[in-house]
């Protein structure tokens, strides 16, 4: 794999990523909602930080910015859309932009509907996309500022992506999602395992992601919507379950 992925907790239940390109060592962080846990990468990981990716402006993804810029001098690159309430930008982007990762490329994507200006980030080599809030393990975000139609376009946007692809996410929303989706497909024998796994991955305290986009094809419910209205009857679903 041309990049490494890993998963770093932060604030209650978001997850950081760290990016490493295998063939240069050239490292990146996506969406610090806070500094302390993934300086603590950083430095375990050899110090090095060249970049920091945003995929949208909430604090729980962007509160930690300043503090790692100030430790590492990392350039950050963000949402030309969103420039105006995102962290100083080094780099804006707009999708269909390729940043370079070393010397892996990353795609952006358009990635609408938790927030307008959403964008992801995909190293179609190393089979990863940093989806931030679009996307999750068995679900996707509440729609915030965009519209039912704007997700599903973002989903199917991510959904077309080879089925390795590793889902980075940006929170550990899995159980919940997984409650809620087998109100939807209480037969989904996939879906069904897949609670099993991660009710057990969750008791060893470990976490359910990355997945895989074929995993997010064969059990979340909002990726295998067949439509707007369908999308958005479960999206209301899922903002009222409990």
């Amino acid at each position: 794999m041309a990049v490494r992925a890993e998963a770093i907790p932060c604030l209650s239940d978001n997850y950081a990523w760290l990016l490493t390109d295998e063939a240069t060592g050239t490292v990146a962080l996506c969406d610090p909602g806070e500094a302390g846990p993934p300086l603590a990468a950083i430095k375990a990981a050899g110090g090095r930080l060249d970049m920091i990716l945003l995929t949208h402006h909430h604090g729980d993804h962007v509160a930690g910015v300043a503090e790692v810029v100030a430790a590492t001098g990392a350039k950050v690159i963000g949402a030309a859309a969103d420039a105006h309430r995102l962290p100083p930008l080094d780099v804006a982007v707009k999708p269909g932009d390729t940043v370079m990762l070393g010397a892996t490329p990353a795609v952006v994507l358009d990635s609408p509907g938790h927030t307008i200006g959403h964008i992801a980030f995909h190293f179609a080599d190393g089979g990863v996309v940093l989806c931030g809030d679009t996307l999750f393990a068995t679900g996707c975000g509440r729609l915030l500022e965009g519209t039912p139609a704007d997700m599903f376009h973002a989903l199917a946007i991510l959904a077309a992506l080879p089925d390795e692809t590793l889902v980075c996410c940006g929170h550990e929303y899995t159980e919940s999602n997984i409650r809620f989706a087998l109100t939807v497909e209480p037969d989904n024998t996939a879906l069904r395992a897949w609670a099993t796994k991660a009710a057990a991955l969750r008791g060893e305290n470990r976490a359910t992601v990355p997945t895989t986009m074929a995993h997010e094809r064969a059990t979340n419910p909002f990726v295998r919507a067949a439509d707007v209205a369908t999308l958005a009857t479960r999206r209301s679903g899922k903002d009222n379950f409990r």
